[in-house]
């Protein structure tokens, strides 16, 4: 990796506004390749992310990740003097990051039109659950909801039980990533091809709804409603996960056509990767159901090392599935950089996720972990101009 002190998207300046996580994680992006993110926060209490999950000493520890290298700046948003450190703000900012429900910041003068004025270059990012415009962009939205609009939700779980969510809020962090996506796309669009500045709107349900694959042409052209299928996938053989023999599970994928015999020999069923009507993924998605059933014997009678050894060796991608605890102990995760010490502000050590993806010449980096709130504020409003006595003055007041 490169030792340069240069990052990516150093010198690019990015206004956060809004608070929880599709909004932040899309800031955390651009602080994350060197960008100067300027985080605003309510005076008082802040982001609320930064109560959620488990604390230390008050302080979510998530909160330590996802707010790496943002500057922390308490402004009151409802007060007209707020408003204008924005504007003040906006005159010299790439990009801003807002992700409050359709019509606040026009109610508070800040929206698009308002801000454009102020720098015709701007990169403004919407993101909310149904878009800006649309029968549906006052509802309030959150990623669980936005997962169930979008598709994902339905054929998620088993077939004989209700729809289950997956662990994290994924419509929240693939929204961020469309988000980030679209604000780079805009600044390229403006900074190479003489453009001017656009808005970005991102929509949680949308971005769900863009990474469900087949969905859609299925039902289209022939009326199929794809269903829960438990762990397997549909149409796809075999990929599923089985128990070994001492209770673990195994996720394993044999569903490419030299992989399949691979896995067949591996398994001792030679008569399975010879069979002309297995050769391919359409004959094999017809007979799944026992296919399964082969490989579910074999693992079986087999430990989880056992099984994953075996298969590692035949070349067949197969993974145990990973807690926290094994991810945090892996020596692949490590040597890749993805487990990131870091230091609490008490100087207790905390591992952080690391930074991807990777790059060869400006990779990211953390250069400070999340800020106490307004820790940047009296930096932040010396660069525009105001004193010790007009910050103090803006503190009584609060609006700072």
């Amino acid at each position: 990796m490169s030792t340069s002190g240069t990052q990516a998207l150093q010198g690019v300046r990015v206004i956060e506004l809004g608070g929880l996580i599709a909004g932040p994680y899309a800031a955390s992006l651009f602080a994350q390749f060197g960008a100067e993110v300027i985080k605003i926060e309510a005076p008082g209490d802040g982001d609320p992310l930064r109560t959620w999950r488990k604390l230390h000493n008050g302080t979510s520890l998530w909160w330590y990740s996802i707010s790496r290298n943002k500057q922390s700046v308490t402004l009151n948003l409802k007060s007209e003097k707020g408003r204008r450190i924005v504007r003040a703000l906006v005159e010299t900012a790439d990009v801003v990051i807002e992700n409050f429900r359709p019509g606040v910041l026009e109610g508070w003068g800040l929206g698009w039109d308002d801000l454009s004025r102020i720098n015709p270059g701007l990169v403004l990012v919407r993101i909310s659950g149904y878009g800006q415009n649309g029968p549906y962009r006052d509802r309030p939205g959150f990623a669980a909801i936005a997962e169930a609009v979008g598709g994902l939700r339905y054929v998620t779980g088993y077939p004989d039980r209700a729809p289950v969510r997956v662990g994290v809020s994924l419509g929240d962090t693939l929204a961020a990533l469309y988000a980030v996506i679209g604000a780079l796309i805009a600044l390229h669009h403006r900074n190479v091809n003489g453009g001017k500045g656009q808005v970005v709107d991102a929509a949680l349900y949308e971005s769900v709804f863009s990474v469900m694959e087949s969905l859609i042409p299925e039902y289209s052209r022939l009326g199929f409603v794809r269903e829960r299928s438990g762990a397997s996938l549909p149409g796809i053989s075999p990929s599923n996960t089985y128990t070994c023999g001492d209770g673990s599970y195994v996720v394993i994928g044999g569903n490419s056509d030299g992989i399949f015999k691979r896995l067949m020999h591996a398994v001792g069923r030679p008569d399975l990767a010879e069979d002309p009507a297995l050769t391919h993924n359409e004959g094999r998605a017809q007979k799944n159901e026992s296919i399964d059933a082969a490989i579910s014997e074999w693992t079986s009678r087999h430990s989880l090392d056992e099984v994953v050894s075996a298969l590692e060796r035949a070349e067949v991608p197969v993974g145990k599935i990973y807690t926290a605890a094994d991810i945090h102990q892996d020596p692949h995760y490590r040597a890749r950089g993805m487990i990131e010490p870091a230091v609490l502000p008490d100087g207790q050590a905390i591992d952080l996720p690391g930074i991807a993806p990777r790059l060869s010449e400006t990779p990211g980096r953390t250069a400070w972990i999340g800020p106490p709130l307004g820790a940047h504020v009296d930096e932040v409003l010396a660069g525009l101009g105001f004193d010790a006595a007009a910050v103090e003055a803006l503190r009584k007041e609060r609006v700072i």
